[in-house]
């Protein structure tokens, strides 16, 4: 039997959190049995401890080659990607919240506070933001590049997730920089945490306020305020 990756000290400072839930949260995890996927089971492990916690979490898991359709459905490619979605009325609603790798170290903060967000159905974002974000009327895919040392990259990571909370244009990918080395490497990812917009049409390095990564967005798809 696998050892728990979570202490009993966590597990208490996170039960006490989430009585702020407000409605259900589903995570659905994708996995590969064919990929080297050599963070699969412990992503998954982390996860399921997490669901645990309350019964107002549930997890679905899937395999990425053999429930393509549902990988699809989802725009998932990497094992392992988890999504955060909500449920209102027994309806999965997927604000494309993900998490390309495992959420550990210092990004297991932004995990947690994603799921909230998720389970508030509220970005909690600024109203000048709100309204900018209200303005996207085409695709907009925001990967930041992280690692689990980094102690600025989960602000970066809620502030995608915000977004994509907020938009249902806007997809917020945490992508673990040395899992998908592949990627980081394509996108000249040097240091954590670098904000990829639309697989390179922009892109912002660092941990930047919400109105910043907002204007870079905007001179991407080229809207003016």
């Amino acid at each position: 039997m696998a050892s728990k990756l979570l202490d009993e000290n966590i597990i208490k400072q996170v039960k006490e959190l989430f009585t702020d839930l407000d409605h259900p949260v589903k995570v659905l995890f994708f996995g590969s049995n064919k990929e080297n996927c050599e963070y699969c089971e412990e992503t998954k492990g982390l996860l399921s401890e997490i669901v645990a916690i309350d019964d107002r979490f549930s997890m679905e898991t899937y395999d990425i080659e053999t429930d393509s359709d549902i990988a699809k459905q989802y725009n998932i490619t990497k094992a392992p990607t988890t999504v955060i979605a909500a449920v209102k009325d027994d309806e999965i609603i997927n604000y494309g919240v993900q998490y390309a790798g495992i959420p550990a170290g210092h990004e297991f903060t932004s995990l947690v506070n994603s799921m909230l967000m998720v389970s508030k159905q509220d970005s909690g974002l600024a109203p000048s933001i709100r309204e900018a974000l209200a303005k996207i009327e085409s695709p907009v895919n925001l990967k930041v590049f992280v690692t689990p040392t980094c102690p600025y990259c989960p602000r970066a990571v809620i502030v995608a997730h915000q977004m994509a909370i907020e938009s249902p244009f806007v997809v917020g990918e945490m992508v673990e920089a040395m899992e998908f080395q592949e990627l980081s490497n394509q996108f000249h990812v040097s240091g954590v945490p670098h904000t990829v917009i639309n697989d390179g049409g922009g892109d912002v390095v660092g941990a930047v306020p919400e109105d910043h990564l907002m204007e870079e967005i905007q001179k991407v798809l080229a809207i003016t305020v």
